[in-house]
């Protein structure tokens, strides 16, 4: 089992990268979220892995945490969740954002991923539940004001057609106290970037 790739990043994608490591070019699939953590092609990275054999395949997952890697070994444990839908979960925040979301019981954040429906995020929130529960902190579950204020500006968002992906990447830019002030601000460099 490869757990671990370190190496020079050869080629950085929007859903995958490629490292050498020791003159072998390993094929790692990434979220968006592990994606802005890899540096530039010529740089080193390292990178959590896990192995899935297919009959046809061997696919390779890179994680940029341990924590994001045990996020997805226990997305994937969930009937009628892959690996594709696993990492467009992931791609969708932060670790810490997505068992936050699974401890309160936030479907539709899960709804707003792309192949996953309201049947499938009910399952994921019900099967992980009590799991992600257990691994956070006390008072960590909490929604704090700026917590509150970034989940409605992400609905918001999504609601105006952007992806997931989109979203985190305006929302990762800006900074607000409010739900409006922060939605603004993602348009604004939306615009300025179009």
């Amino acid at each position: 089992m490869i757990a671990a790739v370190t190496g020079e990043v050869v080629s950085r994608r929007s859903d995958h990268v490629v490292i050498d490591a020791h003159g072998v070019g390993y094929r790692l699939s990434v979220s968006a979220e592990t994606l802005r953590t890899v540096p530039a092609v010529g740089e080193r990275v390292s990178l959590h892995a896990h192995l899935i054999p297919r009959d046809d395949a061997l696919a390779l997952y890179g994680f940029a945490s341990e924590d994001e890697r045990e996020l997805f070994l226990s997305l994937i444990s969930v009937s009628g969740v892959g690996p594709k839908v696993a990492m467009a979960v992931l791609s969708g925040g932060s670790t810490g954002e997505l068992l936050r979301a699974i401890a309160a019981g936030d479907a539709k954040r899960f709804q707003a991923v792309p192949g996953i429906g309201k049947r499938t995020a009910e399952r994921i929130i019900v099967e992980l539940r009590e799991r992600v529960a257990g691994e956070l902190e006390e008072g960590v579950a909490a929604v704090t004001a700026e917590d509150g204020a970034r989940e409605e500006a992400r609905e918001g968002l999504i609601g105006l057609g952007y992806t997931p992906v989109e979203v985190e990447r305006l929302l990762g830019a800006v900074s607000g106290e409010t739900a409006e002030e922060l939605v603004e601000a993602a348009l604004r460099n939306a615009r300025a970037a179009a």
